[in-house]
Order: structure tokens, then sequence, then C-alpha cells
């Protein structure tokens, strides 16, 4: 199908969110593209104003600082319309924009099962997997990011066990019939 092949809704925002492996910027800008929607990656706006990536950035100048630039990002980023935000779950609970959000859009998690979760971050981390503080970090990240799934209408994505082509035509049908039911 080519981009824009459907309506799209007003000005709602499509804020995808859950666990963020490596593929996933790809997978949103992908998304973005076949809906017609501006893509904001809110982890690369934080890493475009430090200059660095979040994770230097937070053993340089530490969580307070890191936090602040975040948060004004947020308070930007708030703003957009008929835009794909691509948001940590960890993010977009602890900004305090949460209801603004989803006043203002629709929140897709994008999930797996956990064993698919734990191969992932195995490969992720290469031979780190195997020092139990690496592993603990990120699977602590992973609770974090999930808590968002807690949270009153977050619909959610299984991609467990389907290509990132079959996961992106069911969001994108998703947001079709969305916009159908809207009117």
């Amino acid at each position: 199908m080519a981009t824009r092949d459907f309506p799209l809704h007003g000005d709602l925002n499509l804020i995808v969110t859950g666990y963020l492996e490596p593929n996933r910027p790809r997978v949103s800008q992908q998304l973005a593209l076949r809906l017609g929607l501006e893509m904001i990656d809110v982890e690369r706006e934080i890493e475009n104003r430090l200059g660095d990536t979040v994770e230097n950035m937070r053993q340089i100048f530490g969580e307070r600082r890191l936090r602040a630039i975040e948060t004004q990002i947020m308070d930007e980023i708030v703003l957009h319309r008929r835009a794909l935000i691509r948001v940590s779950g960890n993010t977009l609970l602890n900004s305090g924009h949460l209801a603004e959000f989803q006043r203002n859009g629709v929140i897709v998690c994008l999930v797996a099962s956990l064993d698919s979760i734990l191969r992932r971050i195995h490969l992720t981390l290469g031979a780190r997997y195997h020092d139990p503080v690496e592993r603990s970090r990120a699977i602590g990240e992973l609770q974090r990011e999930w808590r968002i799934r807690d949270v009153e209408n977050v619909v959610e994505f299984d991609a467990t066990t389907i290509t990132d082509a079959i996961l992106i035509e069911r969001i994108a049908v998703f947001w079709r019939d969305l916009a159908l039911r809207r009117g």
C-alpha cells in the first residue's frame, strides 16, 4: 500500500512505547511513513539536545540533569499533532504528561513474551549478559518499561511471533479502524 492509503483521524498522535529493543526505531519509522505521520523519537531528541547518547550523558551529568532535559523535550513534544511519537514507557509515566498524551492520542505498547525478550536482551548484550549487574540492569529497565501496561486505555500489540511487517500492518489496520469509528 502507498503512504497515506487511508484516512487519518484529525489531529491525534500515535504514541508508540513498550520494550524498545534495537530494531524498534526502524519499525516506528516505517509505521510513521505508512500512516503519513511525522516521526518523533524522544530518545533521539534527547541525544540531539545533549550531543551524546543518553547513557553517556547519564554517567557524566547524572540522572537529575538527564530528567530535566527530558522534561523540557516532553513539554515541547506534547504540543505536536498528527505525529507518531516513539517514547519509552518509563519516560511517558514519569514526565507528568501522560494524561495530556492520552487526550491527544492513542498509546500503543509493543510487547513480547518474557522468554523472547530475554533472548533479545542476551543477543543485544552479548557476553555482558553473563554479568549479573548488566543483566539485572536490563531486566530492571524492562520492568520499568512495562509499568505502562497497567495504565488504562493502553493498546497492546504482541510482537513475539510475528515479523516487523505484520506488526506494522496490524497497527496500521487498528489506526484505520479507529479513524473509521471516529468518523
